[in-house]
């Protein structure tokens, strides 16, 4: 009988071990420790007192103990027998024995000693079998080989993490471009390597990509900075695939990243770029901008001289012929009683155009200078017979009767009584130049206090002639004119409107065949308003002058 080359105590120690951590699988004896024997070992067996991995050859019986087979198990840790009948014994839980040797009398001896709840694998079986294995295996080796070939060319940092944060794997982009070799890398922790840190990276800065993938179940990108070995920063652009195990565990984490750093400082130079090219072409189109806005203002400040120039040659001419008519009766002879009235009537005339000529040349300066208003107490009711009083000559030679309905309660509000007046004077000496002097007509002034929206309305309806609706809108617009050629340079109205709105009031217009034509005006008591106008819609539509 051989001796076997375990201790007892030790052999108790190693079946205690199995009994704890062996799962109820097959177990494997191997009997012969020659070369085939330590081929098989070394890509099978794991030492079981350091890896909490099951390893299924679990003892080698050989009547050499200094077999290359019997060497390694020993080293492994795996229980070695000089007689491969203690592979029988229960205690070691072996269900097959595979014979490792060619000699047929120890696989007949085995087949007939053998407990019938052990299974044999003949030798020339195995070697079949693991001549099978070597072609797997060969073309598993081919596949790894170019596996690695193509994860090593991959210029993208590629690791292999586990979920206890270890690296792995790492591809040699990785190691060669953050300065480090992969012995450096594999086997340390990834925030040792990536941050150069021997904790955990915090969640307060930025989420770790692991525990991401780990709490939505799907792959993660982020921008992190990393450490380089030199101390160097580098943005990282990172992707985390993870590898599910069939219970829904995650093997591995599959650590793809990229080295952006040159990208964003390109990124931010062509941004800085793009920045002063658009703060160029800016500039430019100011430029380009304000010339044209300069050649509007002289091509407006022509039209303007030439229709002021046109308006204002006409009553001259007519001042100058009764001038030269006058001086020639006054020459030829003594002026007589009843040449008086038309010498009056003369005199009339030159007012009325000398008038005209100053109405035209303040329109004029209140269009072009924009002067600063002094707003003060105004009362919209004594304003209004003020004007009245300066128009009552142009009424009164249009034929115009005046109707008033001025309110009695109506309190004042702040504004620009020169500008205010400006403003009735306009909306007056329209009115009476469209009312045909030889029908006459009426102009009805009313003005009242809307104490809801605190605002005074004065309306001006007069029963001239209408403005056609599609003018309504073009009335305000600088040189638009509905009068006849010669009567108006368009800027009245124009310039009633800019004043108004300065007191952050509103002006509209209504004008009906056989009714006339309104305009109404309706101011805040106070200064500045800033609010819209409750009780209308935009400049240029009807409004309901009684609406409360």
């Amino acid at each position: 009988m051989l001796k076997m080359t375990h201790t007892q105590s030790e052999k108790d120690k190693m079946i205690s071990f199995f009994e704890e951590k062996v799962p109820p699988i097959v177990n494997i004896g191997l009997v012969g420790g020659g070369d085939l024997c330590l081929e098989l070992l070394k890509k099978t067996a794991f030492d079981y007192y350091h890896e909490e991995v099951y390893a299924p050859i679990l003892a080698v019986a050989d009547s050499d103990p200094a077999s290359p087979g019997m060497v390694l198990a020993r080293e492994r840790g795996l229980l070695t027998f000089t007689d491969y009948h203690e592979l029988y014994d229960r205690r070691y839980n072996i269900h097959l024995i595979i014979v490792l040797t060619p000699d047929e009398q120890i696989f007949e001896e085995i087949l007939k000693t053998r407990p019938l709840y052990i299974r044999i694998m003949a030798y020339h079986v195995f070697i079949v079998f693991l001549e099978a294995l070597k072609v797997k295996e060969r073309k598993l080796t081919k596949r790894n080989v170019e596996v690695e070939t193509i994860l090593h060319g991959i210029q993208d940092f590629i690791t292999v993490i586990t979920p206890d944060l270890d690296i792995v794997e790492v591809n040699e982009a990785f190691y060669t471009k953050m300065g480090y070799s992969r012995e450096d890398v594999v086997g340390r922790k990834c925030y040792e390597i990536f941050q150069h840190s021997n904790q955990p990276c915090s969640d307060e800065e930025l989420v770790c990509p692991l525990k991401e993938v780990i709490r939505n179940k799907r792959p993660c990108r982020q921008i992190r900075t990393r450490v380089r070995s030199d101390e160097e920063r580098r943005h990282i652009e990172v992707n985390v695939y993870p590898i599910w195990e069939k219970d829904g565990r995650i093997a591995k984490f599959i650590h793809i990243s990229r080295d952006i750093t040159q990208q964003i400082k390109e990124d931010a130079e062509i941004t800085r770029r793009l920045e002063q090219m658009v703060n160029e072409r800016t500039r430019q189109l100011k430029e380009t901008h304000d010339k044209l806005l300069h050649q509007d203002k002289m091509a407006s400040l022509g039209k303007l001289a030439a229709s002021v120039v046109h308006e204002i040659n006409n009553p001259i001419a007519g001042i100058l012929t009764l001038t030269m008519l006058i001086k020639r009766i006054i020459a030829e002879e003594a002026i007589k009683e009843k040449e008086l009235d038309q010498f009056r009537r003369y005199l009339d005339l030159m007012e009325t155009e000398t008038r005209r000529i100053s109405r035209i040349v303040n329109n004029m300066l209140a269009f072009s200078r924009n002067s600063k208003m002094e707003f003060k107490s105004v009362n919209i009711n004594r304003l209004i017979e003020t004007t009245l009083f300066l128009t009552a000559n142009l009424l009164k030679i249009n034929g115009v009767k005046v109707e008033k309905k001025l309110s009695s309660n109506l309190p004042d509000l702040v504004g620009s009584e020169d500008q205010l007046q400006q403003v009735f004077m306009n909306i007056v000496s329209n009115a009476a130049e469209s009312i045909e002097s030889d029908q006459g007509g009426v102009l009805r002034i009313e003005t009242r206090h809307f104490k809801k929206s605190d605002k005074i309305a004065i309306r001006f309806h007069n029963t001239g002639s209408m403005i056609p609706q599609e003018n309504i809108s073009k009335i305000f617009e600088p040189f638009f004119s509905t009068k006849t050629k010669g009567k108006g340079a368009g800027l009245g109205l124009s310039v009633a409107y800019g004043i108004i709105k300065e007191h952050n009031g509103t002006i509209f217009v209504e004008s009906e065949k056989d009714k006339g034509t309104s305009f109404t005006v309706k101011l805040p008591l106070s200064q500045p308003a800033g609010t819209p106008d409750q009780d209308g819609g935009p400049d240029g539509q009807h409004q309901n002058f009684n609406r409360r």
